[in-house]
């Protein structure tokens, strides 16, 4: 009879390069011409475990986040601007 694979069996090949990533969230922050905009994104498999509350919640509070990178990258990139004397 085959064994079924583990969830918590690790590859040793893998354990001996570094630790594995996962990316359970992210800030994307893109600009178009002038135009800069701020997006998250959370891992599905968190995302389908979180409460209503606790999704609001999150919401808000990355919503915060991405006003405030979006804000500061836009800034970077008017100072930038300013500087070399053009448009980039």
């Amino acid at each position: 009879m085959e064994e079924e694979p583990r969830a918590h069996q690790t590859d040793t090949s893998a354990s001996q390069k570094g630790p594995i990533e996962t990316e359970i969230l992210n800030v994307n922050v893109e600009r178009e011409g002038q135009q800069v905009s701020a997006k998250w994104g959370l891992h599905p498999s968190l995302k389908a475990e979180l409460t209503p509350d606790e999704w609001k919640e999150l919401t808000e509070v990355m919503g915060k986040v991405t006003d405030i990178v979006g804000k500061r990258f836009a800034e970077i990139l008017a100072r930038g601007q300013r500087e070399a004397g053009g448009t980039a």
